[in-house]
């Protein structure tokens, strides 16, 4: 014997099947997008909620660095910037003063070189003892001298500074170092391990694990873009309960 079914109840039961899987499908949508994309939100909001809350300033080290206000320098007895620039057309000389002493800081084809404004004696590359006495110049903290080491390559916190370079390290909280150019005695970069990291929650944060630069980077917009998803998806999700309830609460 066969049953007869009819027309308007198979087109509802057929309503039915198709109302039942844009649930299911925008269900497990939001729970595997969620479960792929948790763990790197969770990094966003931690590494969002450290460099909010520690001041920029103190990220970037100023408090590291004894600004002393602009002296006057003495023009008489300095030799002529020419006699130092080596005949370069495109060589450029700054006057400055280090350790008390007016210097020129060249810079050309060559390279970059730093010279006494007295005598037009080259002072570059500075040994262990000038770099000693640059850092502790520039330095305004009160811990003492602890290391210095002079680096043929940067190292990555200071990755694209040019080298050889003296590293100088103080004590105190944080480990305050200085980055002293052994060719010029200019103060090329200040760290602590506060802004070490801050350099690691920004890698976490922009998704650039090599340059840590790149806040554009292919990884870091298809985290985005699934996160988007997924929150689209939990948003129809909570829509189509409140929907949901409704329309029971009307058969009722």
């Amino acid at each position: 014997m066969r049953l007869a079914v009819p027309f308007g109840a198979a087109s509802a039961s057929s309503d039915q099947v198709k109302n039942m899987r844009w649930p299911a499908l925008a269900r497990n949508t939001h729970k595997w997008l969620a479960l792929a994309i948790g763990v790197q939100a969770a990094l966003w909001t931690l590494s969002g909620l450290y460099m909010t809350a520690v001041h920029i300033d103190i990220i970037h080290g100023d408090h590291l660095v004894r600004h002393a206000a602009p002296t006057p320098i003495d023009l008489t007895g300095l030799v002529e910037p020419g006699a130092v620039m080596g005949g370069q057309p495109s060589a450029s000389a700054r006057l400055e003063v280090q350790l008390g002493r007016p210097v020129y800081v060249v810079a050309g084809g060559t390279g970059r070189a730093l010279f006494d404004a007295r005598t037009g004696r080259e002072l570059s590359p500075l040994g262990e003892d000038a770099a000693r006495a640059r850092a502790s110049e520039l330095f305004a903290g009160a811990g003492a001298l602890k290391t210095v080491e002079l680096l043929a390559e940067a190292p990555p916190e200071i990755r694209g500074r040019p080298a050889p370079i003296w590293r100088v390290e103080f004590d105190g909280w944080w480990r305050p170092t200085l980055y002293i150019s052994a060719q010029t005695g200019e103060l090329v970069a200040k760290r602590h391990d506060l802004w070490r990291m801050f350099d690691v929650v920004w890698m976490l944060h922009i998704m650039d694990y090599q340059e840590r630069e790149n806040v554009n980077n292919t990884l870091l917009r298809v985290a985005t873009w699934t996160a988007v998803v997924s929150c689209a998806s939990g948003a129809w999700l909570l829509i189509f309960s409140f929907r949901r309830r409704r329309r029971a609460r009307k058969a009722a």
